[in-house]
């Protein structure tokens, strides 16, 4: 295969949570002869499997998968991490005479690769980080945002108050350096894409039809065993601050704690991964790239068509 105007061709399937992006990814790989590299920040952890929604032993062993269970849930994992090995992992596919295909919802990890966004190194400061995490656990979240916004209000507009991560690294690095996150963003250097990227992205015309995927999701998540797995983690594995924002996790602690019921701890999952599709949706629906496909428009064989057709287009394969 030869590469397209000596650029990596490469497609890209995005969409908010539960919309089918893995196993569609699966049967196009299977059409093209592809391998897929995962672009969700949760599944690089090992021992959180039904939570994230990672793809099953009988998914992984139908076509390769790269950039899941590549890392242990205590150690901390950056975009910069990520673009690096993913890079490489795409490079060597193509030498395999294959088809990279990225698949997944976080939007950051999916933009910073694709567009070649190179962050400026800021070293973690522990002491700032403590301290940070000692005034979280004491005010909360809306504190630590609204502490953020006077300090750079352009960049806190962008977080969710529980994006506790975001939140307490863009304070910790203006208080390291009196430089804001903002400007830190804007000094990070676009090499240019490496990639010709062919990217689709998967929605529903009627928003009502993906919550309800979402909220039977959830139901078969807990009754694989999601509640066991939750345990497992949050009273006996040690978690990085990243790995511990996976929704589906934190929302047991005061079910745990004998605070709060069951039936409100699924509600509040439910609820959360609805408000994250709508941020991944808005994050997607910011590019004018991306070929949609609604999946409530048509039935699954002519969704399958219609994928194939783009990539073949886009890709001259």
């Amino acid at each position: 295969m030869e590469e397209y105007n000596n650029k990596i061709p490469i497609v890209v399937i995005v969409g908010p949570t539960a919309s089918g992006k893995s196993k569609l990814a699966i049967w196009l790989a299977k059409q093209i002869g592809g391998e897929i590299i995962s672009a969700d920040s949760m599944q690089i952890y090992k021992g959180m499997d039904i939570g994230t929604a990672k793809p099953t032993t009988e998914e992984l062993s139908q076509v390769p998968h790269h950039m899941i269970n590549l890392i242990n849930k205590s150690q901390s994992f950056s975009v910069a991490d990520y673009v690096k090995i993913s890079t490489n992992v795409a490079c060597d596919i193509i030498k395999r005479d294959t088809i990279p295909i990225l698949v997944g919802g976080t939007g950051l990890y999916v933009d910073s690769l694709i567009y070649g966004i190179t962050f400026r190194d800021q070293k973690e400061d522990m002491n700032i980080r403590k301290q940070l995490y000692n005034e979280l656990s004491f005010f909360g979240p809306d504190y630590m945002l609204d502490k953020l916004k006077k300090i750079d209000p352009k960049y806190a507009k962008t977080l969710h108050p529980n994006n506790t991560k975001r939140v307490l690294r863009g304070i910790e690095i203006y208080e390291k350096t009196g430089i804001t996150m903002s400007e830190n963003l804007k000094a990070s250097k676009i090499n240019g894409s490496r990639f010709n990227a062919c990217k689709i992205g998967l929605n529903f015309s009627n928003r009502e039809n993906l919550y309800d995927r979402i909220n039977a999701r959830v139901d078969e998540m807990i009754a694989k065993g999601l509640i066991d797995e939750a345990k497992e983690i949050i009273k006996f594995g040690k978690c990085s601050n990243t790995a511990m924002q996976a929704i589906g996790y934190k929302e047991f602690i005061p079910y745990f704690a004998g605070q709060q019921g069951i039936d409100e701890t699924i509600s509040q999952i439910k609820q959360k991964t609805r408000k994250y599709a709508k941020r991944q949706l808005t994050w997607f629906r910011k590019h004018d790239d991306i070929n949609w496909i609604y999946l409530d428009e048509m039935d699954g064989k002519s969704v399958k068509s219609k994928l194939l057709n783009i990539v073949k287009c886009n890709l001259n394969i």
